[in-house]
């Protein structure tokens, strides 16, 4: 007789923060595929502990928010802590995952300033972090780094003094997410790293917001003469113009407030909007047959 697999209780923390990804909430939302979290409440025998698979969402969330604080786990109570309870989501727009050339920014927020936000939970390294950081100081106005309170004194090693500090406390009855200190405003925009950042169409619109015109050059020709003429901006408007245009973008942002907690960041992610996050939610509210 074969013997059931034997997991350790990393094998099913790690089973649990899988959840939260953007293909399994793609194959809740557009199929009702939950197939995935089938394998898990029969791996695990969690049906015991839960009714729908909204019980199953939360339970999950509740363990891993407790025991396995993962990226997820930090952009989340960032997003409920820092962006909707003190920054507010009327002005701003928050990006997931915002790419500056060959780094990736965790979580970028634009209001009335630029501000990149790089995460390093327990389970991560400070390997590639000075290069990172040094990629997003040429753009964001502000650079953040989010870490354990634990890792706290290891980090302020190494960082340089204008990068702002969040902490994440490691008491296991409750999360706190708090600001250390504040970042420096930085005035340095790098045109070169800034054209390779963003959006086609959003260099060409604040050229003609500033000049009034496009160049007249062939499509081959446009992104240096852009470039160059980015360059002849005053840094000051120029900084406004790309928070202008930044902040034209489609946005979940606003509804965020209204999502159910567990999945605030799972809908920035997907860009699911309040009528997607909560057909999800019902979705969820079904029955688990076992």
């Amino acid at each position: 007789m074969n013997s059931m697999p034997s997991y350790t209780e990393k094998d099913k923390l790690r089973s649990y923060s899988s959840v939260f990804s953007r293909s399994v909430f793609t194959d809740i939302l557009l199929y009702g595929d939950f197939s995935r979290l089938d394998l898990l409440i029969e791996r695990y025998g969690i049906s015991k502990y839960v009714h729908t698979y909204w019980d199953f969402i939360r339970f999950i969330y509740r363990t891993i928010r407790k025991h396995y604080r993962n990226e997820y786990v930090y952009k989340n109570e960032f997003l409920t802590q820092l962006l909707i309870n003190n920054y507010g989501t009327k002005n701003t727009i928050a990006i997931n995952e915002f790419r500056v050339v060959h780094s990736i920014v965790d979580i970028a927020l634009f209001n009335g300033e630029s501000k990149a936000f790089e995460i390093k939970t327990e389970y991560d390294t400070p390997k590639r972090l000075n290069g990172q950081l040094l990629d997003y100081s040429r753009i964001f106005e502000k650079c953040y780094i989010i870490i354990p309170e634990q890792h706290l004194k290891q980090y302020l090693q190494t960082l340089s003094e204008e990068v702002g500090v969040i902490i994440l406390n490691d008491n296991a009855h409750n999360v706190l997410m708090e600001e250390y200190r504040p970042a420096s405003s930085n005035n340095i925009l790098d045109i070169d790293l800034l054209m390779k950042s963003i959006r086609t169409q959003e260099y060409k619109n604040i050229i003609l917001d500033y000049y009034g015109s496009l160049p007249k050059v062939s499509c081959f020709q446009m992104f240096d003469v852009c470039s160059s003429l980015l360059k002849e901006i005053p840094q000051d408007i120029l900084r406004n113009l790309l928070l202008s245009e930044i902040k034209k973008r489609e946005t979940v942002t606003p509804d965020l407030r209204k999502v159910p907690f567990e999945l605030r960041q799972i809908c920035l992610s997907l860009k699911m909007g309040l009528q997607e996050a909560m057909a999800v939610k019902e979705k969820l509210n079904r029955i688990i047959i076992t």
